[in-house]
């Protein structure tokens, strides 16, 4: 069970608390220092690693040969990384790799919702975090990698079309604003994107 400071300290905070447990429960461990070694689908015996240290020597060695998945999160180590060298030991933080964890699971669940036509349907949810938990433990979904796969949920409700017509500048401002916002502010003079078009573009 994970603890609640740790949570509300650590955790993405676009997750419930219930969420973020549920998914640890799922996908995680309840060993800040676990690593685990798959190659090929094949689980590879490491030794416990009993200090963080020890933790990211595996880590290390494995990274780049084998999948690695590595603390409570069991966070694909590597992502991003050219280097093994490169390999942070915030991996084997327990605050670190819940706040790297759930932020990469947060942007899988939302790259499963839009699969799902972003149903807010409580009666949806539960197959929306079940594919997504599937898509964490093979880093798959519907033949994306979703570690690497762009976040969807950069721009809530601005099509593709619109956002490259965005600068960077706006883009930053409108990252922050939900759908509602955005609505809202269609209206006003200070906005220069015309929302108007883009409902039927998804």
């Amino acid at each position: 069970m994970l603890d609640a400071a740790l949570i509300k300290e650590c955790a993405d905070p676009s997750l419930k608390p219930a969420i973020v447990e549920q998914f640890v429960a799922a996908a995680g461990s309840d060993d800040p220092l676990a690593v685990t070694v798959k190659s090929g689908g094949r689980l590879i015996l490491v030794p416990k690693a009993r200090t963080a240290d020890e933790a990211m020597a595996i880590v290390r060695q494995f990274a780049g040969q084998a999948v690695v998945r590595v603390g409570l999160t069991q966070f694909p180590a590597g992502v991003g990384v050219k280097e093994p060298a490169d390999l942070k030991p915030d991996l084997v933080d327990a605050c670190l790799n819940l706040r790297q964890g759930t932020a990469m699971f947060a942007k899988v669940l939302r790259i499963v919702a839009k699969w799902y036509g972003n149903s807010t349907s409580k009666d949806v949810f539960p197959q929306i975090f079940e594919d997504a938990i599937y898509a964490w433990k093979t880093a798959e979904f519907e033949g994306v990698s979703v570690f690497q796969a762009e976040d969807p949920g950069t721009l809530v409700g601005v099509s593709q079309l619109s956002r490259e017509k965005i600068s960077a500048g706006e883009a930053d401002a409108d990252a922050k604003a939900g759908e509602e916002q955005a609505e809202q502010d269609a209206g006003r003079a200070g906005i220069r994107i015309d929302l108007s078009r883009i409902g039927g573009q998804q």
